[in-house]
């Protein structure tokens, strides 16, 4: 393992706040993913995935890598394209929640946002750099099963359009 690696990952969350830090700590693993984008006419399609989350800078944050992947040559996943990006989630003790970056180079899709627990679920906020808003909700979490919702709410709009639905599950060792 090269020194960045090594230097990247950790084997657990921080003592410092290891009890906040298991909110997204629980993800740590590999998972499974069926998605399914919905698009403004009502049309949806549905593909495999996969997504991977790990302890990363001294077990202060969790990153992830969500891929929807596509056989070489094969056509783009229609509406919600083909997904091949990372999260770092930071626990900030200062707001008493999570500091939220997504990056997905292949796509150009960048966005910040705030998470926090919302009952038994987890919810992330922000905002698109056209002003959109976004809501992004890990629902329906167990030991081995999440689902995930990706939202967007237009400035101009009344209510949130539902975008992408994940169903996730650990897979076994």
């Amino acid at each position: 393992m090269t020194d960045f690696a090594r230097l990247l990952h950790a084997s657990a969350p921080h003592p410092e706040h290891a009890a906040a830090l298991q909110l997204y700590g629980r993800f740590v693993g590999d998972w499974d993913a069926e998605i399914t984008a919905f698009g403004p006419d009502g049309t949806s399609h549905t593909a495999p995935g996969e997504i991977h989350f790990g302890w990363v800078l001294e077990g202060r944050a969790v990153q992830d890598v969500w891929i929807i992947p596509r056989p070489a040559g094969g056509a783009a996943f229609p509406i919600a394209g083909n997904w091949y990006g990372t999260t770092l989630r930071v626990y900030d003790p200062g707001i008493d929640a999570w500091r939220i970056s997504w990056f997905d180079p292949g796509r150009r899709v960048f966005r910040q946002q705030i998470g926090r627990p919302r009952g038994d679920d987890i919810v992330q906020e922000g905002t698109t750099e056209a002003g959109d808003l976004t809501r992004w909700s890990f629902t329906e979490i167990t030991g081995d099963s999440f689902l995930w919702r990706g939202e967007v709410k237009p400035a101009t709009a009344a209510d949130w359009r539902l975008m992408v639905e994940v169903r996730a599950r650990r897979r076994k060792a």
